[in-house]
């Protein structure tokens, strides 16, 4: 009676992993597509310089663990399961991506192997993330009471602070390796940056504290008087923003040659996007 029990529970543990699997394709085909069918991410993975891609690929593995934790595919109950699901989400993201830009024939097997992971690669990080986005996007009315769940809930103010550096990653990477986010830079003046930036901020803080979204943070009378919530979230969750659009722009290769007044642009414009995912990361995480 007990090997039956044990039996049908691994049998139950198996077809859970299965279909969050199947799911994990189904998030990371839904949520890259965008950027797999970009001609700049095609080209991106020709052109930048390997050590950028390497560290890119390499920061993505403690984002995927993060991830895991709060949002994965599965419930997980240590950090050995979401070190593991994270590794998954990267492989799903790798096939998915690889299928795909063969299927659409941007790249074939005359290439050399440095062009063709250099292309996979790229497109490989935002399809994990769609991957590991497919529980709480993609998943059953049941599973609103997962651990997942319940852990962005309680999440402090560093689980806070890291789902918005998720939102602002997953936003910002659709717009990054375009050439617009350069163009706009250039024809921008000055004061036009500033209001820019002022403008998001005023925005970040509409998004998770006035308007009435789900998920929004809820400020009660007993609380942090509201110039103090503004300080630790909105100035503290732009800074973030502008350090994660810096990294962007950066690996992408959009200030290189720039001066220091056109890189500042430049990242103010990146912010935008950034910021929009950052503010907006517990209605789309």
């Amino acid at each position: 009676m007990a090997e039956t029990s044990a039996e049908n529970n691994n049998k139950h543990t198996n077809k859970t992993f299965l279909i969050g699997l199947a799911r994990a394709f189904a998030g990371a085909i839904i949520f890259a597509f965008p950027m797999i069918m970009t001609m700049e991410m095609w080209a991106l993975g020709f052109s930048v310089e390997r050590y950028r891609l390497m560290i890119f690929m390499t920061l993505a593995i403690p984002l995927l663990i993060g991830m895991s934790y709060f949002i994965g595919f599965e419930d997980t109950s240590c950090f050995t399961d979401d070190v593991i699901d994270a590794f998954v989400a990267y492989a799903v993201g790798f096939i998915t991506s690889g299928a795909l830009l063969f299927l659409f024939g941007v790249f074939d097997f005359s290439m050399s192997w440095d062009e063709i992971i250099g292309i996979i690669s790229i497109q490989a990080v935002v399809a994990a993330i769609g991957a590991l986005l497919a529980q709480s996007e993609l998943g059953n009315g049941s599973q609103k009471n997962s651990e997942e769940e319940k852990r962005r809930r309680k999440a402090g103010y560093g689980g806070e602070m890291f789902l918005m550096m998720v939102g602002a990653v997953f936003l910002g990477m659709n717009p990054a390796p375009t050439e617009e986010i350069i163009l706009i830079g250039f024809k921008m003046t000055d004061w036009q940056a500033v209001l820019l930036a002022v403008f998001i901020i005023i925005l970040m803080h509409a998004f998770v504290y006035k308007v009435e979204f789900r998920g929004q943070e809820k400020r009660k009378p007993a609380e942090s008087p509201l110039w103090s919530v503004f300080l630790r979230y909105t100035i503290v969750g732009y800074a973030l923003v502008l350090i994660i659009s810096l990294y962007l722009v950066w690996t992408f290769g959009h200030i290189d040659g720039l001066d220091g007044e056109n890189i500042a642009k430049t990242v103010v414009v990146m912010s935008f996007p950034a910021a929009l995912g950052a503010s907006a990361s517990r209605l789309i995480l």
